[in-house]
């Protein structure tokens, strides 16, 4: 039996969790997503994979309430790039740059933790774990930087 989640869309918009046989939310969705569980969302007519389009619509869900992630300036960015000869490239440094926000902020978290919990000057803990990230960050803004200059000129 395969590891990833079938959820089935119905003609009515309604979304159903073959795994626990019933309807679910997007909310409920957003959830799945929360816990880490691997996931595959099919229309129900044609078997074609939308998993993509009913994330998007969790995320629009999201950002209707509260505090949005997305600002209008970032949201006009991002759909500047679509049909850009730089739209494989932005879509990867997006992807590769979330990924080291994530693995820096657990690193942190934990780092954080042990230096606050042991350090006689704990703002001086914190500038030191501060300036051992810039390196990183300098290396992803290069490697999109190099991206850029291979992208022709007038595509």
């Amino acid at each position: 039996m395969s590891d990833i989640r079938i959820i089935k869309k119905y003609p009515n918009r309604r979304l159903y969790d073959t795994e626990i046989s019933r309807y679910i939310t997007l909310e409920e969705v957003r959830q799945l997503v929360l816990q880490g569980v691997r996931f595959k969302v099919e229309d129900k007519r044609s078997h074609e994979d939308i998993t993509r389009s009913i994330l998007l619509q969790v995320i629009a869900e999201q950002e209707e309430g509260g505090d949005p992630i997305f600002t209008s300036d970032l949201l006009t960015f991002i759909i500047r790039f679509y049909g850009d000869p730089m739209q494989n490239s932005f879509s990867r440094y997006l992807e590769l740059s979330m990924r080291l926000f994530l693995d820096q902020q657990g690193n942190f978290t934990e780092q954080l933790r042990q230096m606050l919990g042991q350090a006689q000057q704990p703002l001086a803990a914190l500038k030191e774990l501060a300036d051992r990230q810039v390196p990183i960050w300098r290396t992803v803004r290069k490697e999109f930087l190099k991206n850029l200059s291979r992208a022709k000129p007038g595509d």
